[in-house]
């Protein structure tokens, strides 16, 4: 019986391939705009992401995102060591600065200042030169797409020179990190550098990192920050997924993809459905030609279940391989660095292409059940 459900299915070529197609198509918009999604959130708490040495963050109890930033004092710090728990604490800096280059031109970076000391939330990967690079005077360190952004595609070059705020700003070294939500440069450098390469306040630090002692959880010395300062602390989770939240609140991001998801499961249901039920109705006659030999409802069902599974199972492969190869084949563009589909959103769609096999089959199966066998007789 498997074998005959497999011959009706492709008896049809062009209609069997427009049902595959169908589903293939809805696979490629909600995989590839889901994962474009996740991609551009993930890019939002780009900063956290990077910070591998410290599991929490504390900051101003109004602080909204990881952008508009409310610095803390220095007396802030000294009560934050002063907190049970607290294994160090180190400043940190993150602000927009406008960078000129040597031909003149300028571009906005993400300045980010580490501790002096222990360098807490350097870059972990080095791509030219070395991180100990960064201790020498008026030193910074540039990512790998902002090097791109600056300079072009000119060779890579160490000793470049930048202007900040007219400081000097000298090139020691390329990194990775994670793409910034933004098309900025992300740019490192020492805290005490870093608070020259902007227009001075009276408060400039923007966060401290701290880590809590062996046994103590982030959680609860995040709790015990907050209950004795009175600053806000998160741990490294909380707070990616806190900036993450800000944007889905407050931007129009999730509604624009979330349409453009929801289409492609419409456009792919509706094609499926509607190409597998004319299917289904041309081939009435062998379907009753089946039933007056005596095969069971329940045979039946099992034939269209299984085309509708090839077709579901085939178009779902092709959907999620041109996903990723728009993926594999936009890796090299600065512009879209850190996009990527997760391995999340290829079962999301494996539910979503489940959901529209299961909807085509009973569309089509409603009209088999209620065949009466004399079908085949007539005309």
């Amino acid at each position: 019986m498997n074998w005959i459900a497999w011959k009706m299915l492709t008896g049809d070529r062009a209609k069997y391939f427009g049902t595959v197609f169908g589903v293939a198509f809805g696979v490629l918009l909600i995989s590839q705009q889901t994962s474009i999604f996740v991609s551009l959130m993930r890019r939002t708490a780009h900063a956290v992401i990077d910070v591998r040495d410290a599991s929490v963050w504390v900051m101003d109890p109004h602080q909204q995102n990881a952008d508009e930033i409310k610095p803390l004092s220095d007396s802030d710090l000294n009560r934050i060591r002063g907190v049970e728990g607290v294994a160090w604490a180190v400043r940190y800096f993150k602000s927009l600065a406008r960078a000129k280059i040597e031909n003149g031109n300028f571009r906005q970076v993400v300045l980010l200042g580490l501790d002096d000391a222990t360098l807490v939330g350097a870059p972990v990967k080095m791509r030219e030169g070395s991180l100990a690079n960064l201790r020498r005077p008026d030193a910074i360190i540039v990512d790998k797409a902002g090097y791109e952004y600056l300079w072009g595609q000119e060779p890579v070059r160490l000793g470049r020179t930048l202007e900040m705020n007219d400081h000097r700003a000298v090139l020691v070294g390329i990194c990775e990190a994670t793409a910034p939500f933004q098309t900025f440069p992300v740019v490192y450098t020492r805290y005490s550098q870093a608070v020259q390469f902007v227009a001075g306040e009276r408060k400039v630090m923007s966060f401290v990192l701290t880590k809590p002692q062996t046994g103590i959880s982030d959680q609860t010395l995040a709790e015990r920050i907050h209950d004795k300062t009175g600053l806000m602390a998160q741990s490294r989770r909380e707070f990616m997924w806190f900036i993450i939240g800000y944007y889905m609140r407050n931007t129009g991001i999730p509604i624009n993809f979330g349409i453009t998801i929801a289409l492609g499961f419409i456009v792919g249901t509706a094609i499926a459905g509607q190409t597998f039920y004319l299917f289904t109705l041309e081939n009435l006659k062998q379907f009753g030609a089946l039933k007056a030999m005596g095969v069971s409802d329940l045979k039946i069902t099992g034939m269209v279940l299984l085309q509708a599974t090839i077709v579901g199972v085939i178009g779902y492969g092709l959907g999620i391989g041109m996903t990723a190869l728009f993926f594999e084949s936009t890796g090299g563009i600065t512009a879209l660095a850190g996009f990527y589909m997760p391995w999340q959103v290829a079962i999301v769609a494996a539910v979503a292409v489940a959901f529209i096999i299961v909807l085509a089959s009973f569309i089509s199966l409603r009209k088999v059940l209620m065949l009466e066998p004399a079908v085949v007789f007539r005309g």
